[in-house]
């Protein structure tokens, strides 16, 4: 009678999973942004939600929430110990940046908060500089940096994101020492102050340095990354400069839930949004935006996941 019982509650549970799955979602759901308003993440989140409200997506808007602040970790920090896993709060990761964050300590979170779900995009960083600076290379660049230790003032978006990443593997590469400027604003401050001349150049997001660069605000002297971009063609990489800076800071970009989220909305969530990426709409936008896409599935994401962490223990360890 009691294996009955069991096997009827195992049976019940499932008919039970499976319907919740069925129905899910059946309320609009917010994505929680740890950068701010503007910036590459943000602008990245809200094109690639746009189709969510379809049929053949979600059937449900996605309302994107910012919470800013400490490069991602005040959003990270929220979303791992106060989000609700119902499958009705998500967040939009960056990597390496939780990652490496998580390594260096002083967070609430790490890859075991959270359940990703797939990959939109990989956004390599960039050197950035004014649209009328005297920098015309990472040879001018570094050649200045060498004759004034600690004076090359540089933006990024935080401590241990892509961008700080990039500084640290630039200043070992060349034997120098930036003063690297963490904004407060995430990217989109970063830029600001490179613009504004409030520093002498800046690390960045490629898509928001494309966009900034059409705008004729500032010139790109090089991308941190194994090869040359598309959308930008005629930059040189840090390694084609000398430099052996490699892709450990490209920004992976997607969407994750916390973990203890009910396994059938993340196995509907995983094979939904993926394709919800694919809309050739928001393949548009993304492609006017400079923002280079990567689609990723769960399981290619949980696999890139383990590699980056493995390769920024290495990486941190030496820096």
């Amino acid at each position: 009678m009691k294996r009955l019982i069991a096997g009827a509650a195992l049976v019940l549970a499932g008919l039970t999973g499976q319907a919740m799955a069925e129905e899910y979602p059946e309320r609009p759901l917010m994505m929680m942004v740890s950068y701010g308003a503007g910036g590459a993440t943000d602008f990245q989140a809200r094109i690639v939600t746009m189709t969510a409200g379809n049929e053949d997506a979600l059937g449900m808007p996605i309302a994107i929430i910012n919470k800013p602040g400490a490069g991602g970790r005040v959003g990270w920090n929220w979303f791992a110990t106060q989000a609700d896993p119902d499958g009705y709060t998500l967040a939009a990761y960056n990597v390496p940046h939780f990652i490496a964050q998580s390594i260096k300590g002083g967070v609430e979170y790490s890859t075991d908060s959270f359940e990703p779900i797939a990959n939109w995009g990989a956004d390599p960083a960039v050197f950035v500089v004014g649209a009328d600076s005297e920098f015309n290379s990472m040879q001018d660049v570094v050649a200045f940096a060498k004759e004034n230790p600690g004076k090359l003032t540089v933006s990024g978006a935080g401590l241990f994101v892509g961008h700080h990443i990039a500084a640290l593997q630039l200043d070992k590469a060349a034997g120098t020492k930036m003063a690297y400027i963490p904004t407060k604003g995430g990217g989109a401050a970063a830029m600001k102050a490179v613009i504004a001349g409030e520093v002498m150049g800046g690390i960045n997001n490629l898509s928001d340095a494309f966009r900034a660069q059409e705008a004729g605000n500032v010139k790109i002297l090089g991308v941190a990354d194994l090869e040359r971009n598309a959308f930008l063609p005629d930059v040189p990489t840090m390694m084609e400069q000398g430099l052996e800076v490699d892709n450990s800071s490209v920004n992976f970009r997607g969407v994750m839930v916390p973990k203890g989220t009910p396994p059938e909305v993340i196995e509907k969530l995983a094979a939904t949004v993926p394709e919800m990426f694919a809309n050739s709409r928001v393949a548009k936008k993304m492609e006017a935006g400079g923002s280079p896409m990567h689609i990723m599935t769960r399981d290619e994401v949980i696999e890139m996941w383990a590699q980056r962490q493995q390769t920024l223990i290495e990486l941190l360890a030496g820096l």
